[in-house]
């Protein structure tokens, strides 16, 4: 049996070097392997054939397989990236080999794409400095609009249930655990191992909440970053999973934990949290936050599975990182961070806003930012007027606003993530509901006190109002009425506060935050 796997890929391998060589009558052609497939690269387009392999997890062993997957790649690649994906080619036997289409025996089949420019892949990008802030928003929206769009799965087809998920998890503990055992004894794999099947059952009742709400739908499945694309002001992603449904038919939380995690990864916390901070500001899926830690930490047993079978196939690992660094990632995204609440504080154009975006990414954590879910319960979009709709910042707009911000904070706090409230926080009261949350939870709770002159409040907000790609309305007028109502910080409040002003670093602010 093992003779003739080892002669399929021999052929395999000689039919893809053929191709080469055709293809290079008219031009240069480069080869990437990765460890389910070759793809060929020629100066228009990219040619990926698929190695004829059974793995645990995929079967490409006949042709048949390997036809019924390449089409199904193209469907569903087609999704996020229709201009890439051009069509499934035959490979048939020439007079000189293996060739593209003609009337020689049917050998083989392989995807045509079309071809994007070196340097377009994240994983480039990052290496070289060039992946910016504005190409995590613009993914953050595009995978939004993806997932609201994409296909839910159907009650009964058994997709995203505690036992679809729990097979998937048990067969990444089962490849972790088939290891040399070098590989694995200067980790926490024990402890690692155990939290995964204790939390594989605790969270079965979400996993199923999650499943009934819709929320397991049809998405990609494998957004590492070598997957993730920035073409122009594009981000997109191309190469989803088409080998097994059940690795792509999850929980939207899960696809885009691979983001998330892969950045992690790769020394880009900053990135990362500001992915997910703009994700959940377009999607709106704070209820995902109970399973993100769970599946963060299975999307880095994927990839330390994957980086394994690159070493054991000879190869180096994807971007330099071994199976043992994502398994040390996984064992430190399992152990988490301490939860901790902070409030900001401050009239319009004081920076709440702005400091809170750079400390979610300083410190690593979750965001609710008012203006957003102000917007969010009145159906607009957060960079969308709220003229139609009426008063929706008037006190009962205001209360349902506090009340909803309040009950997300509380869903991510008893996650165990830390939380910002970006809000203005202007009355006592409201300032009281979320100090009495952090009490009742135990986790320490800070005000993050906003300061600027009044003239210079002014300018901002005629600014902003002037640039209009803020989520924020108001403008100098409410400005001068809110200034007239707030409520100063009592005793108490001020000892549990941070002062900030504009030559307040972030970095202090974060340290300060975490007690450190």
């Amino acid at each position: 049996m093992e003779a003739a796997r080892d002669s399929a890929m021999e052929e395999a391998a000689a039919r893809v070097a053929a191709l080469r060589t055709a293809l290079a009558a008219r031009g240069p052609v480069r080869m990437v392997e990765t460890h389910l497939s070759w793809v060929l690269l020629d100066a228009q387009h990219a040619y990926k054939l698929k190695k004829p392999l059974r793995l645990p997890f995929v079967d490409f062993s006949t042709l048949a397989a390997r036809r019924a997957a390449c089409a199904e790649e193209l469907r569903l690649n087609r999704r996020l990236a229709p201009a890439l994906y051009l069509a499934v080619l035959e490979v048939r036997g020439g007079a000189a080999g293996a060739v593209f289409g003609g009337d020689g025996p049917l050998l083989d089949v392989a995807l045509q794409m079309r071809r994007f420019p070196d340097g377009a892949l994240w994983s480039e990008r990052l290496a070289a400095g060039t992946l910016a802030p504005a190409h995590i928003d613009a993914l953050a929206q595009r995978l939004a609009d993806f997932h609201r769009d994409a296909a839910p799965a159907p009650l009964g087809s058994g997709h995203g249930t505690p036992a679809a998920i729990g097979r998937v998890t048990r067969r990444l503990i089962e490849a972790v655990d088939a290891w040399p055992a070098h590989s694995v004894a200067a980790s926490d794999w024990p402890a690692l191992r155990g939290w995964l099947e204790t939390q594989t059952a605790a969270l079965a009742p979400r996993f199923e909440a999650r499943r009934a709400a819709g929320r397991v739908r049809e998405g990609h499945g494998d957004l590492h970053l070598a997957n993730l694309l920035q073409l122009g002001d594009e981000a997109t992603a191309f190469d989803g999973i088409e080998f097994d449904p059940a690795l792509r038919w999850i929980d939207v939380m899960n696809d885009i934990a691979f983001v998330v995690m892969d950045l992690l990864a790769h020394g880009a916390p900053p990135f990362a949290w500001r992915f997910l901070d703009a994700t959940l500001a377009a999607g709106g899926d704070h209820d995902g936050l109970p399973l993100l830690r769970y599946y963060l930490v299975g999307r880095a047993l994927v990839r330390a599975q994957v980086a394994g079978i690159a070493e054991a196939q000879g190869r180096p690992a994807a971007a330099g990182l071994a199976s043992a660094d994502y398994l040390a990632l996984a064992a430190r995204l399992a152990r988490g961070a301490e939860a901790r609440l902070a409030i900001t504080h401050g009239l319009p154009g004081s920076g709440k806003s702005h400091l809170a975006q750079r400390l979610l990414e300083a410190a690593g954590a979750v965001r609710l930012r008012s203006d957003v879910e102000r917007k969010r319960m009145a159906g607009l979009g957060a960079l969308a007027s709220s003229r139609a709709q009426g008063d929706i910042y008037d006190a009962a707009g205001t209360a349902r606003t506090y009340a909803r911000l309040l009950e997300l904070a509380r869903v991510a706090l008893e996650a165990g993530w830390p939380v910002i409230v970006d809000a203005a926080f202007l009355r006592r009261a409201e300032r009281a509901r979320f100090a009495a949350l952090a009490r009742a939870l135990g986790v320490p709770f800070t005000i993050l006190d906003c300061r600027a002159p009044l003239g210079l409040l002014r300018e901002r907000v005629r600014q902003r109002q002037a640039r209009g790609s803020d989520a924020s309305e108001a403008d100098v007028a409410v400005l001068e009425r809110l200034a007239g109502l707030a409520e100063p910080l009592d005793a108490a409040e001020q000892a549990a506060s941070i002062g900030i002003d504009a030559d307040t670093a972030t970095g202090d602010v974060a340290r300060r935050w975490r007690g450190g």
